[in-house]
C-alpha cells in the first residue's frame, strides 16, 4: 500500500511541476486578489477593531485559504483526465488497496496546495510586525489540514463526474460561496443573522479562523484555535471516508 501510494503521489507532483501554467494560475490569482481587493476595500473597513493593521493584514489569512482552495481542488481534476486516458481504469484493476488510490490522490493535491501556500507564507513577516516561529508553525498545521480536507472535497466531486467542464462549473458554484462565507473577506460579527448561520456551518470558516488565530492569537469573532483545528480534523476524516466509500462502491459495481 505504501509503495502504491508513493508512486501515485509522486506522479501527481511531477505532472503539476511540468505544467507551469497551473503553478502561475494557482498562486498568481489569489495574490492578485489580495492586492486588488485588499487595497480597494481597505478604506471601507477603517476603524474596525479587527483591522488594527489594515485590511491587507486582515485579508492575508483569507488569501492563504484561497491559494489552498485553488490548488487543492483543481489538482484533483486529474482524476477525470486519468479516466479519459485509461490510466485510472488500469489502477483500479491493479492488486492494490482502494485506500492507496484515495490517499495518493488526496495527499498529492494537498502537498501541492501546502507548497504553494508556503511560498505565499514567506510574505507573512512583511504583513505582521510581531511574528513568531510558533505562529508560523501553527499556521502551517492549519494549512496542512485545510489542504487535505479540500483535496478530499475535490476528489469526491471529480470521482462522480466525467467532464472537466462540469467539474469547473460545480466547483465554482460550490467553492466560491464557501470562500466568500468563510470570514476571508469580512468578519462574521458584522454580517446579517442568516449569513452568520451559514458562516458557522461552513467548514472552511474554521480553516480561515485557525490560520488567522495563529497570527493574531485569540480573536473575538473567530472560534478558538483548538476548536477550529478539531473541526478541520473531523472534516479530513469525513472526506477520506467518503472518498474510500466511493471507490469501493464503484469497484463492487
Amino acid at each position: 500500500m505504501l509503495l502504491a501510494t508513493w508512486s501515485l503521489w509522486s506522479r501527481e507532483i511531477v505532472r503539476f511541476v511540468r505544467q507551469r501554467s497551473r503553478i502561475v494560475g494557482a498562486l498568481g490569482s489569489p495574490v492578485l486578489f489580495w492586492i486588488l481587493i485588499g487595497s480597494g476595500l481597505g478604506r471601507s473597513f477603517q476603524g474596525s477593531t479587527m483591522l488594527s493593521g489594515g485590511y491587507l493584514e486582515y485579508f492575508y489569512p483569507g488569501t492563504l485559504a484561497l491559494i489552498v482552495l485553488f490548488t487543492a481542488i483543481f489538482s484533483t481534476i486529474s482524476i477525470i483526465e486519468d479516466r479519459h486516458e485509461g490510466f485510472l481504469q488500469g489502477v483500479l484493476v491493479a492488486p492494490i488497496s482502494r485506500a492507496a488510490i484515495v490517499l495518493s490522490k488526496i495527499l498529492g493535491s494537498a502537498t501541492l496546495a501546502i507548497a504553494q501556500a508556503a511560498i505565499f507564507l514567506l510574505a507573512a513577516p512583511l504583513v505582521y510586525d510581531h511574528l513568531s516561529a510558533a505562529s508560523v508553525a501553527l499556521a502551517l498545521v492549519a494549512i496542512t489540514l485545510l489542504s487535505y480536507a479540500l483535496s478530499g472535497v475535490g476528489f469526491s466531486i471529480a470521482w462522480m463526474l466525467d467532464s472537466t467542464q462540469g467539474f469547473h462549473a460545480i466547483m465554482n458554484l460550490l467553492l466560491v460561496p464557501m470562500w466568500l462565507l468563510s470570514g476571508a473577506l469580512f468578519p462574521a460579527s458584522g454580517a446579517s443573522g442568516w449569513v452568520q448561520v451559514l458562516m458557522a456551518v461552513n467548514p472552511l470558516t474554521y480553516g480561515v479562523a485557525a490560520i488567522r488565530t495563529a497570527f493574531y492569537g485569540r480573536t473575538a469573532d473567530a472560534p478558538g484555535l483548538a476548536g477550529s483545528l478539531g473541526v478541520l480534523v473531523a472534516w479530513c476524516v469525513v472526506m477520506t471516508a467518503i472518498a474510500v466509500w466511493q471507490v469501493e462502491r464503484d469497484r463492487r459495481g
